[in-house]
């Protein structure tokens, strides 16, 4: 899974079964490698804003608002990609944002890091929203 996609999926709340899933029986992958048996639980809880919940996008910003209030530190995920990084759990360094760009599809010159982070936070919006994210029109003007 790539970069983007790892972002995803923090944002969204992925659980390792589908929504669809929750509700069958039987022990979790957890469960099983550490030996235990629940019949009746699947062990795995989901998230209520995953995809299907609510019309089926995912609501961004309050997801990250609420990662950011779960926070110990004080990220400026709205103007920063290397705060949303840091928000969903994710190396920020500069050689994980080149290779985000790279994985974007950015042809600006990596060495103006500004140029290039204002590109990707607005990029990985945008990629959000395509993927079932319901984000404003201010982060993708």
């Amino acid at each position: 899974m790539g970069l983007f996609g790892r972002i995803k999926d923090k944002i969204f709340g992925q659980s390792a079964e589908k929504p669809e899933d929750a509700g069958k029986a039987g022990p979790s992958r957890v469960q099983k490698r550490q030996g235990i048996d629940t019949p009746g639980t699947s062990g795995a809880a989901v998230s209520n804003i995953g995809p299907g919940a609510s019309g089926g996008r995912v609501d961004v910003e309050k997801s990250l608002d609420e990662m950011a209030k779960k926070s110990s530190q004080e990220l400026d995920w709205r103007h920063s990609i290397v705060d949303l990084m840091k928000l969903v759990g994710m190396d920020s360094s500069l050689s994980e944002r080149r290779e985000l760009a790279d994985e974007l599809g950015y042809d600006g010159d990596k060495g103006d890091t500004a140029t290039m982070n204002i590109w990707l936070h607005k990029q990985v919006m945008k990629k959000l929203e395509e993927n079932g994210g319901r984000v404003p029109r201010e982060f993708l003007d």
